[in-house]
């Protein structure tokens, strides 16, 4: 058998179809740390995203052959994970609540230096989003780091759209007021 090629997904993925342990060593090896990360901005315990990470990889690779195109692997796993990640936080009585109507900063009282705040100095930023309750952290963690749309958000944590819109805009109010904080410090 020829050397696989770094980014021969199709090929590792038939390896796994095949029973073959390189198959999953290759795919574990390429997408692990990405999945990981992916994992830890949700869950903020190093034990329980490890644990999350295996058993996504594990459900992944037994469910292999359902899986459609092989170049959405990556992907594929990683929404493994972040639905496993949001069943854990379920377990352990997270909620996420209905907020009514809609109050943020994003209309008259937008201001143009809080915004900037929000988008630099990304090791304060990352801090203040763990501070975060783990409702807020989450939404936050999805929209901006995972790219998922608010709508798909709101039918992954069963809650509305506007809550979710609504809970990101006080998440980044809240990582916000700490950089402010940090910077008068």
């Amino acid at each position: 058998m020829r050397p696989l090629g770094k980014n021969d997904e199709t090929e590792l993925i038939a390896l796994c179809r095949a029973g073959h342990e390189m198959g999953f060593t290759g795919l574990y090896n390429k997408y692990a740390k990405t999945v990981y990360n992916s994992i830890c901005r949700i869950i903020s315990h190093t034990a329980e995203a490890e644990d999350i990470l295996q058993e996504s990889f594990y459900h992944a690779f037994s469910d292999i052959h359902r899986l459609q195109n092989a170049a959405s692997f990556g992907a594929w796993v990683n929404r493994i994970a972040l639905n496993r990640s949001i069943t854990y936080l379920r377990k352990r009585k997270i909620r996420f609540y209905e907020t009514g109507t809609f109050d943020v900063a994003d209309e008259e009282n937008y201001d143009e230096k809080e915004e900037a705040l929000f988008d630099c100095k990304v090791a304060d930023v990352r801090r203040a989003i763990e501070q975060l309750p783990s409702g807020y952290r989450t939404i936050l963690s999805l929209y901006l780091f995972e790219d998922i749309p608010q709508e798909e958000i709101g039918k992954m944590l069963g809650i509305s759209h506007t809550t979710v819109r609504s809970q990101y805009h006080r998440a980044k109010k809240k990582v916000i007021q700490v950089l402010k904080d940090k910077t008068l410090s």
